[in-house]
């Protein structure tokens, strides 16, 4: 086994001992966890530059990283089901999302248990750090990463570093995000790039050399840094730059893929240092957006299989990854990184082997699962903004953009209509988003949890008891539903106070080219793009909501249109470009009279419906013919419908009021 430590450094009652149903009071375990993996062994071979890391006196490779788990204190009662949640940089995400707990904009310590939903079924849940730049503290989970090294010495190498600034900067982080950044080995290196460009695709200039240096504000001036790039003119809002230089620090950062292997081998087997001493029946994993895309990237890698050749995870749920991977097993890799074109965003898309109609490779995800075979059950699940990203129709439409691909038996894919992201409520949230962006509208209220906590729950059935789960629903060629993203804004230009972005300023992926050594994990930067993959979205109805996919009332029974897109606001620059991940909800008018005022095409909502009963009737028809489909749970059809009645009093609440 690959954990050959375990360090509890807190053991105490979850929630004050706060009873969960019939499975009772949960205790909480933290810890660190001490691992020593075999470079030599078949089980690792796909971890770039394992074998380049120092070695114990067992020939072993070792790394630590932070573990968080709640289990039932009575192991009996509860189901036998554990949760891997893969952190999403650094930040426990699994029990705010199924439980419904409110997420604060600090990240903290606590794990608020919500509505207790996980627990009152019995499902214990283990968050673990993997990634190796998160700053760790009380609140964020990370991992202390071997360092690669050649002939003793540190190993040199080219990386890239994308900025997005919102707001005019002097000074940038070298690094994706808050984290740590790779330092740069020489300050005066005369061949380090910063390159600019105003959108995503959009033509690259190099800056000229002295105009900026690997320098930093300080209360004395300017100050050389390893860590930081000064740009005296300033690095302005809504524009991309990227920074080419050599560093000399190259950590394994594949580690964190035999990270989230092992601590599910370590607490599904029973040994003397699981704390839960019987281990596991079941284990899933849990990947949010970043970490969905590291489990496609842990499934196309065929790490589904520990040391000792025992299946690791019986089922995978990546939520809102798209058809992406990302950077988590390369030299140099910064796993928070998304846009920069590199190894996360390769072929192939798709579970089946296919081929890609640029390079002629014939290739799927699950190829090497399937050899071993050690195939999980898993469920794709996106939002709309994964679709708007300009991957996610990859995953079920073949990569020349014809024809639409048969499911994989081992799969299900599940597009959730008319949604952002990460769920929206209530109240109507604004201003800046994960990256600092601003969107132009309010944003999307619709919340999906429902459709997940369903997933999960189809999930286990499909595992232990081989109950078939609902088909795959997502936007489809055949049927007209898949439609070019183009021809979707084009639906918005008729409503009032709506500006589409630039449908040709769009994100997409393209053909890459990342140098000779790129099969070794190492790339050469910029990429070389080259021709576009195709990319689809949902087509909409009248009213500019989603006809793909599954449809929550919110879109079966509107009281507004709902959007995976939102344009960025003027005020942080590229207006005509989309924020990353915001949708938007343009509310219904109200009334006749307000619809024929502003000019606005779709139907007032008085117009729709008789009065909030006979809406709330409509959308309990439809939650509850969701439930009898397996979509939402039983359990959760008055949640939804109560949710849905908020949504229209928020709606009529935004009648004009008269003056005097």
């Amino acid at each position: 086994m690959a954990v050959i430590a375990v360090d509890i450094t807190y053991r105490q009652p979850y929630a004050e001992g706060q009873a969960f149903g019939n499975t009772g009071a949960y205790e909480r375990i933290d810890g660190v966890l001490t691992y020593a993996v075999d470079p030599e062994h078949v089980a690792n071979q796909s971890i770039i530059d394992l074998e380049l890391a120092p070695r114990d006196e067992q020939g072993r490779v070792q790394f630590r990283s932070d573990f968080s788990l709640l289990t039932p204190q009575i192991p009996a009662q509860g189901n036998q089901r554990l949760i891997v949640d893969i952190v999403n940089r650094g930040r426990k995400r699994v029990v705010h999302t199924f439980n419904r707990a409110p997420v604060t904009a600090d990240v903290s310590w606590d794990i608020p248990p919500g509505d207790g939903f996980l627990f009152r079924h019995g499902y214990s849940v283990v968050s673990i750090g993997w990634q190796w730049d998160v700053y760790r503290s009380e609140a964020l989970l990370g991992l202390e990463a071997p360092l690669a090294q050649l002939d003793d010495q540190p190993v040199r190498g080219q990386v890239i570093v994308e900025m997005r600034p919102n707001v005019v900067e002097k000074t940038r982080l070298l690094a994706d995000r808050v984290h740590q950044p790779y330092p740069v080995a020489d300050l005066d290196d005369p061949h380090a790039a910063l390159l600019v460009r105003e959108w995503k695709d959009g033509p690259a200039a190099v800056m000229p050399r002295h105009q900026w240096r690997f320098a930093r504000e300080s209360g004395d001036g300017v100050t050389p840094s390893r860590e930081h790039v000064y740009l005296e003119s300033g690095f302005q809002p809504g524009k991309m730059y990227d920074i080419v230089y050599t560093t000399t620090k190259a950590p394994v950062v594949g580690s964190g893929l035999l990270a989230v292997r092992d601590v599910a081998a370590w607490l599904r087997h029973a040994s003397a240092m699981n704390p839960v001493a019987d281990g596991f029946a079941r284990v899933y994993g849990y990947g949010v957006s970043q970490t969905g895309r590291m489990l496609r990237t842990f499934i196309y890698l065929g790490l589904n299989q520990d040391e000792e050749d025992r299946l690791v995870y019986d089922g995978l749920l990546p939520h809102i990854a798209g058809g992406r991977r990302g950077e988590f097993n390369h030299r140099y890799a910064q796993p928070s990184q998304q846009h920069t074109p590199g190894f996360g965003h390769l072929f192939p898309f798709a579970d089946d082997p296919m081929t890609d109609p640029f390079t002629e490779r014939t290739e799927g995800l699950l190829d090497r699962l399937r050899t071993a075979p050690t195939v999980p059950k898993i469920f794709y699940t996106n939002s709309s903004a994964e679709y708007w990203r300009g991957d996610a129709s990859l995953v079920h439409i073949d990569a020349a953009g014809q024809s639409d691909l048969a499911p994989a038996p081992e799969s299900r894919i599940y597009h959730f209509a008319g949604t952002q992201h990460m769920a929206g409520s209530l109240p109507q949230g604004s201003g800046s988003g994960s990256d600092g962006a601003v969107g132009r509208y309010p944003y999307n209220v619709v919340d999906y949890r429902p459709l997940l906590r369903a997933a999960l729950i189809n999930l286990d059935r499909w595992v232990r008891r081989g109950v078939e789960p609902p088909p795959s629903r997502h936007p489809r060629l055949d049927d007209g539903t898949a439609v070019t993203r183009r021809e979707v804004l084009a639906a918005f230009e008729a409503i009032p106070g709506i500006v589409p972005p630039d449908p040709d300023r769009l994100w997409h992926l393209r053909e890459l080219d990342l140098g000779p050594d790129a099969e070794r994990g190492i790339g050469r930067y910029p990429a070389q793009e080259r021709r576009i993959y195709p990319c689809y979205a949902s087509a909409v109805d009248r009213d500019g909501n989603e006809i793909g996919g599954i449809r929550l009332p919110d879109l079966a029974v509107p009281v507004g249109t709902h959007t995976g897109w939102n344009p960025r606001s003027p005020e942080t620059g590229a207006a005509e470009q989309i924020v990353s991940m915001l949708g938007f909800t343009a509310f219904f008018p109200a009334t006749q009279a307000a619809r024929e005022a502003s000019g606005d095409p779709r139907l007032s909502i008085e117009e729709r419906y008789a009065d909030r009963e006979a809406y709330v009737k409509q959308v309990t028809d439809v939650a509850q013919q969701l439930a009898a489909d397996r979509y939402i749970l039983e359990e959760d059809v008055a949640m939804v419908v109560e949710a849905c009645a908020a949504r229209y009093d928020t709606a009529m609440a935004l009648v004009p009021v008269a003056s005097g």
